[in-house]
């Protein structure tokens, strides 16, 4: 079955993550969206010491961490906290 053009599945938003992590070397977001791969989503710091990142986000709710330095990382600011298959804590975001 075809899913209309004006189906939730088909809605994009952008989201910001930001990351506090001033000492850090590199910064990614990982997530069901990218298959938890840290190459896919670099973040860039900012003169700050934060780190930042805009992607495109269907609607519903995605499960995401922050890798630091090769350390997974929750996100304090996230809606809530779940489990990934692997059964680690992440973070989760609903996009509507």
């Amino acid at each position: 079955m075809q899913k209309s053009r004006y189906s939730a599945d088909r809605n994009v938003q952008a989201y910001y993550f930001v990351c506090d992590a001033p000492i850090a070397q590199i910064v990614s977001v990982v997530g069901d969206f990218n298959k938890w791969n840290p190459s896919l989503h670099r973040m860039e710091k900012t003169p700050g010491g934060t780190w930042s990142k805009r992607i495109e986000l269907r609607h519903g709710h995605h499960r995401y961490a922050f890798m630091v330095d090769g350390d997974l990382r929750l996100d304090p600011t996230a809606m809530g906290i779940t489990k990934d298959d692997r059964g680690r804590r992440v973070s989760i975001v609903p996009i509507s």
